[in-house]
């Protein structure tokens, strides 16, 4: 009942998000919606009243890279992201996302305004250290476009489950003892989400690296 729980309470965080006969349009036009809950603000400016619509944007953030470097949201300012969360020792889906974030990697890999931030969800085993040995076994050689991101792991829940609108808990009935979502997050310069995709799956993945040059452009 747990695990249902949780996943109608993002279907419906992610659905919502979609609803809208403004996304609706973007999304024929060619352009990417943005994701989340979103509300109005409305104020007073120089005698007229202003609506602005307030987005959903990625929290604050600080965690550590392969390299021993802090990560934070200021590094990504400006920048066209996307986020995923694993764990080295995972038994499951892990090693086929890595595969397809391989994919992603290495074709965005030469852009400066292109980042890849994977959260271990098990940070007591993956260090820096073995985060390091991880992304090199697998290939990555530029630290500066995928970061491999260890930290203090309930912020890691929570800016998996709060941001970015994904999976990311302990459980001891899950193979590895850990329960997340094979899902990439795509972030804008703005820090606000513009996609969600099944990393486990290539065609999804495919649609990823369409719509990661919108954002870039």
């Amino acid at each position: 009942m747990k695990k249902l729980s949780i996943w109608i309470v993002l279907g419906l965080l992610i659905g919502s998000a979609g609803c809208s006969g403004k996304e609706r349009e973007e999304e024929s036009s060619g352009k990417l919606p943005i994701l989340g809950h979103s509300y109005i603000n409305e104020f007073e400016m120089e005698g007229k009243m202003v609506k602005d619509t307030i987005y959903h944007k990625i929290a604050d953030f600080s965690f550590i890279n392969q390299e021993g470097q802090a990560i934070s949201n200021s590094d990504v300012a400006g920048k066209v992201y996307v986020a995923d969360f694993f764990f080295t020792t995972c038994p499951t889906i892990c090693p086929t996302m890595k595969a397809q974030m391989l994919r992603v990697y290495e074709e965005f890999k030469d852009y400066p305004n292109f980042q890849i931030l994977s959260h271990t969800i098990d940070p007591i085993h993956d260090t820096q250290e073995v985060l390091k040995e991880y992304a090199g076994r697998i290939g990555v050689e530029n630290a500066s476009t995928w970061h491999f991101l260890t930290g203090d792991q309930e912020k890691i829940f929570e800016i998996g489950q709060t941001s970015y609108l994904t999976t990311a808990m302990e459980d001891q009935n899950e193979p590895g003892g850990y329960l997340h979502s094979g899902a990439f997050i795509l972030i804008d310069q703005q820090g606000r989400i513009r996609g969600l995709y099944d990393g486990t799956k290539e065609d999804q993945v495919n649609r990823l690296m369409k719509d990661i040059p919108k954002l870039l452009q």
